[in-house]
């Protein structure tokens, strides 16, 4: 262990003047797209009232997480490149900052994993998504995140897995050693255990979506009708919808006696039809891809860190480790241009609400939930 800090220590007095101007430019600009971005996404969800709904609510909150972490987190990092790789601020400051950057990390792979089991619900069980998933259970989910993050990130400030100043990363975080001679392999064996559970939620999804997708033999069967109000096996439902809605003439389909015809449909709210489903993919879709950016752009760190919990000979290589630094630092502001790009109703609610280029749209066609 001597040995490999002597090495790290030597290869951190080569560093040249152009790597740490390159360092600062790059997190200058990770700094700034981060809070100016994920603050953007936080204005839009807060002000426009259509988005207030269960997956954008996990989004904001992921937008906070990211802003915290941009904001207090990497000025730090900024002033130990600028100052030679040196802390100067006293350890429990590097507590503080280690242990709201590892909150961070965590709260992000929790709440991705829960997106992810709403995404499913939101897929293959849509009624009791709607009625379940509330504003009141988004928040309680949004709480048990953080109580589960800071469950995870506070005991190495109380010495176990132990927060420290890492002058090879510019950064206050875990001190990976031996795994006989720290405890950090715990931590991140549980942080990939929930990175792998994601992707096999997303893959359920896919298989489920998949075989729904298959076609089947079409099978006419006649639909019973009484003054043009279709109903029985052959039915499609959508006479009754209409009667429902109060569009109906005539007397009340058998199927439906007891029930109340509406003379008022404003207000109501809509069927299950095929733009919303394509826009519940898109909005999964969109998740998955927050999710993969995430595997990728922490991948390579974990992988710096599982080498140094279990090699005995080399040390991470400095460009590999410092590439695998930036990139889960780049993954604070990516999720912005994800959420521009993949999502066509936050591009149309980010141009009406935030640029004010507002279109006029044709009203849609009222349906009730039956």
């Amino acid at each position: 262990m001597a040995n490999d800090s002597h090495a790290a220590d030597n290869i951190l007095q080569n560093v040249s003047p152009l790597t740490a101007f390159l360092k600062l430019t790059s997190l200058g600009f990770i700094i700034g797209v981060s809070v100016v971005g994920n603050l953007l996404i936080s204005i839009l969800l807060v002000k426009d009232k259509t988005l207030h709904r269960a997956p954008y609510y996990f989004l904001l909150d992921l937008c906070c997480s990211d802003i915290l972490r941009s904001a207090i987190c990497f000025p730090f990092v900024f002033t130990s490149v600028k100052n030679g790789s040196t802390w100067t601020y006293g350890a429990l400051t590097c507590k503080v900052i280690a242990f709201l950057g590892v909150l961070s990390c965590f709260h992000t792979a929790f709440m991705l994993f829960c997106i992810s089991v709403t995404r499913y619900l939101a897929i293959a069980h849509h009624r009791f998504y709607t009625k379940r998933l509330t504003f009141w259970t988004c928040l309680a989910v949004i709480c048990m995140v953080w109580t589960l993050s800071v469950a995870m990130a506070f005991p190495p400030v109380l010495d176990v897995g132990t927060y420290s100043f890492i002058r090879e990363e510019d950064q206050c975080t875990f001190q990976h050693r031996s795994f006989r001679a720290n405890d950090s392999l715990g931590f991140m064996l549980l942080l990939a255990l929930i990175l792998l559970a994601t992707q096999l939620v997303y893959l359920k999804l896919i298989f489920f979506v998949h075989d729904r997708r298959k076609m089947k033999p079409v099978q006419f069967v006649a639909a019973v009708s009484q003054n043009w109000t279709f109903h029985g096996p052959g039915a499609s439902g959508q006479a009754a919808a209409n009667w429902l809605a109060g569009f109906g003439r005539g007397p009340t389909p058998p199927t439906l006696l007891g029930i109340r015809q509406n003379a008022n449909t404003t207000g109501r709210r809509r069927l299950l039809v095929l733009d919303e489903f394509k826009m519940e993919k898109r909005i999964s879709r969109m998740f998955y891809i927050m999710t993969f950016l995430f595997l990728t752009l922490w991948g390579p760190y974990l992988v710096a860190c599982y080498w140094r919990v279990f090699a005995r000979g080399p040390v991470v290589p400095g460009g590999f480790l410092t590439a695998a630094v930036w990139m889960s630092f780049a993954q604070a502001g990516i999720n912005p241009f994800v959420c521009i790009f993949s999502n066509r109703e936050l591009r149309r609610c980010f141009s009406t609400t935030l640029l004010y280029c507002r279109k006029s749209r044709l009203p849609r066609e009222p349906y009730c939930v039956i």
